[in-house]
């Protein structure tokens, strides 16, 4: 069987609520947009979600815990999720970015800002398993 050649642009994959997949690497330039995201990691048996400043440093999302807090616990050498997006003011176009992995403590901070504390931990974040979709009117 045979397939006719496709004239013009492919199209975008959609997922089956009509959003746009994104690939990885496409995932990655949006992800070096943004600078605040949320981890999503266990407390207590129950999931938790803290908003985080990050930055996208080689193959890893990497962001500040106090050292104390119970994000710093969950998320050295836990499984998180971690996730950043951007949408225009009337949620008609945009996008996120998932991000799912183990994370590890590092004393390496991986950041351009100052830590928040004196108590700051860095929690790095590999980018093994990297998803997105785009919305797009």
């Amino acid at each position: 069987m045979t397939f006719p050649v496709r004239e013009g642009p492919v199209p975008s994959m959609l997922d089956p609520f009509g959003l746009e997949v994104l690939g990885r690497e496409q995932c990655l330039e949006l992800l070096a947009t943004a600078g605040f995201g949320r981890i999503v990691f266990t407390m207590r048996g129950l999931p938790a979600v803290q908003p985080v400043r990050f930055v996208l440093a080689g193959d890893a999302v990497s962001f500040a815990a106090p050292a104390a807090g119970p994000l710093f616990a969950a998320a050295s050498d836990g499984v998180v999720a971690f996730e950043a997006d951007a949408f225009d003011p009337d949620l008609e176009a945009g996008w996120w970015v998932t991000v799912l992995g183990r994370a590890h403590a590092t004393r390496r901070p991986g950041h351009a800002w100052p830590a928040s504390s004196a108590d700051d931990r860095w929690i790095r974040l590999p980018l093994d398993v990297v998803s997105g979709r785009r919305l797009t009117r």
